[in-house]
C-alpha cells in the first residue's frame, strides 16, 4: 500500500462518521458490526430515514443527494477507502450531520444493519460483471441480502451507463415480478416526470464522463419486497462493446 493511501487511511479513522471493517476486521472482531440497528441512536440522532450508496467511490452523490434533502441519512458504502476518503473529508470538514460513509464489502451488509432499518438503496455506476451474475449489485445474490436489511417497500435505484447491465436488471426484475417505478434505456431524453426528477438532479463524476463520450443514462427505480425464492433471469445478453475494448472504443467508432 503506498504512504498516500496509508494516510488517508489513518486520517479517516478519525473521521466522527466513517466505519472501516472489511472482512478480516469481522473475523478479528471488530465492533463496527455492534452498529446494526443503532444507527441513529450511535452517528445520527435525528430519526430520519436511512439511504444507502453502495459503491459509492470518491462519495460525492452521497454528498449530493445529502444536500438535496435534509430530511434523510445518507450512508455511502464502498470498499475502497482511497477512493471514499474524498467525499469522507468533505463530510467531516463541512460537518454534515446526515451523511457517513461505511468501507466494507457490500455482501456484508447485514452484519451492520438490522432488519428495515434501511429505507432505500442508491446504486451509481456499478463495474456491470459481466462474467458472473452473482457479483452483479442488481443480481438475486444481492437481492437476498438487500432483502434483510431495506424496509418492506423500500426503493431500489439503478443508474448504469451499461447497456448489458440494464438489460439483465430488467430481465431480474420481471422474473421476480418486482413493482418498477421508473424505467429508462435514455434518462436525460426522457420527458419530464416526478419519477425521473431525483435521478436527473445529480451526475457522478463518472456519470459525466460516459455522457461527454456520447453514452446515454440508463435509470431503474424499484420496489423491494419480501421473496423468500429469487429466480435468476434466463436470457443471453449482448456485452458491452465498449468495455470488452476498452472504455473509448465505442465514442471512437461513433465518431467514423
Amino acid at each position: 500500500m503506498s504512504k498516500n493511501k496509508q494516510k488517508k487511511f489513518q486520517e479517516m479513522n478519525s473521521f466522527a462518521r466513517v466505519f472501516q471493517c472489511a472482512f478480516r476486521d469481522i473475523q478479528n472482531g471488530s465492533d463496527v458490526t455492534l452498529m446494526a440497528g443503532h444507527w441513529d441512536e450511535r452517528v445520527f440522532r435525528n430519526g430520519l430515514p436511512i439511504t444507502l450508496e453502495l459503491g459509492c467511490g470518491h462519495g460525492d452523490y452521497t454528498i449530493g443527494l445529502a444536500r438535496q434533502d435534509s430530511a434523510r441519512n445518507f450512508i455511502g458504502v464502498d470498499i475502497k477507502g482511497a477512493r471514499m476518503w474524498a467525499g469522507a473529508k468533505q463530510a467531516e470538514d463541512e460537518n454534515m450531520a446526515n451523511v457517513a460513509f461505511l468501507r466494507t464489502q457490500i455482501e456484508l451488509l447485514p452484519r451492520f444493519f438490522a432488519a428495515d432499518e434501511v429505507d432505500e438503496i442508491w446504486i451509481t455506476f456499478p463495474d456491470p460483471q459481466m462474467k458472473k451474475a452473482t457479483k452483479r449489485l442488481t443480481s438475486t445474490f444481492f437481492m437476498k441480502r438487500y432483502q434483510q436489511v431495506v424496509r418492506p417497500d423500500g426503493l431500489i435505484h439503478l443508474k448504469t451507463d451499461s447497456p448489458f447491465l440494464y438489460t439483465y436488471t430488467r430481465a431480474m426484475l420481471r422474473e421476480n415480478g418486482y413493482p418498477v417505478l421508473a424505467d429508462t434505456a435514455d434518462l436525460y431524453a426522457a420527458a419530464d416526470a416526478p419519477s425521473l426528477d431525483k435521478a436527473k438532479s445529480l451526475q457522478t463524476h463518472y456519470e459525466k464522463q460516459w455522457l461527454d463520450r456520447g453514452l446515454t443514462i440508463k435509470y431503474l427505480c424499484w420496489q423491494l419486497q419480501p421473496k423468500t425464492v429469487l429466480r435468476e433471469p434466463d436470457i443471453e445478453i449482448e456485452k458491452d462493446t465498449y468495455r470488452s475494448y476498452g472504455r473509448d472504443y465505442q465514442t471512437k467508432n461513433q465518431k467514423q
